[in-house]
């Protein structure tokens, strides 16, 4: 895990359902270049509140201010582990969900038209008796990572992380959500397939954040545009330094 050298925020990247940590590779190489200090999260997707809880672990490992960055259901997962945590300066949501307190990610995608995420997710059952979900690999490039080249595509759907229903739709328990006291970034992707941009308007414009749209951009947008994403990162940065 890197360690800060200097009074800088450390970065902390986590990634969401059907992904994993080598997603932020190509945003994780910029800060790094900048002298950020960075560490990227292995999500364990298994419930909200106990991947809140592992994620707060993680933070309070690190010294000094810590910049939280979440994609997808990996932004309820810094919500929750952020109400836990002393030492978060900021918040970034990468095509992330901002739950308030009681909000799941399922709630939260069906809130406004446009996702095609259910069609193309296939379930089975586990020995604990909760249900395990992934997207089928026939499907995961259009759905997922549409902007991402193909052959690169077809490897972030063979090493997908699946997700377990009850973590999706599990609610944020952490009374007044983080975002209503720290400053809050949204990064919208505008061809996301998986969360509308209708709900990333509405969580931004209710937290109050600075929302940066790239125009085009898939689901997978911290892969496709790594720079862009970065910059916003650094911006958030730049915010609390």
């Amino acid at each position: 895990m890197s360690e800060p050298t200097t009074s800088r925020p450390t970065v902390v990247l986590v990634h969401g359902a059907f992904a994993d940590s080598s997603s932020w590779n190509g945003v994780v190489a910029r800060l790094q270049a900048r002298g950020v200090p960075v560490t990227a999260v292995a999500n364990p997707l298994r419930t909200l509140s106990g991947d809140g809880r592992y994620v707060a672990d993680v933070l309070a490992s690190i010294p000094g201010p810590v910049v939280l960055v979440g994609h997808s259901y990996g932004g309820s997962v810094i919500t929750q582990a952020a109400a836990d945590a002393t030492n978060v300066a900021a918040l970034v949501y990468v095509a992330a969900f901002a739950p308030a307190d009681g909000e799941s990610a399922l709630e939260l995608s069906g809130k406004f038209p446009g996702s095609t995420l259910g069609d193309t997710l296939k379930s089975y059952p586990l020995t604990d008796g909760g249900t395990e979900l992934a997207i089928r690999q026939d499907a995961f490039a259009q759905q997922f990572a549409a902007d991402v080249d193909p052959g690169t595509a077809a490897l972030m759907a063979a090493g997908q992380r699946p997700a377990t229903s009850a973590a999706l739709g599990e609610g944020l328990a952490a009374g007044a959500p983080a975002w209503e006291r720290l400053p809050s970034t949204f990064v919208l992707a505008g061809a996301d397939r998986n969360i509308p941009a209708e709900a990333v308007r509405f969580m931004a414009d209710r937290a109050g954040g600075r929302l940066i749209e790239i125009a085009g951009a898939s689901h997978a947008v911290a892969v496709s545009h790594p720079a862009e994403v970065a910059d916003a990162v650094l911006a958030a940065v730049a915010d609390v330094s």
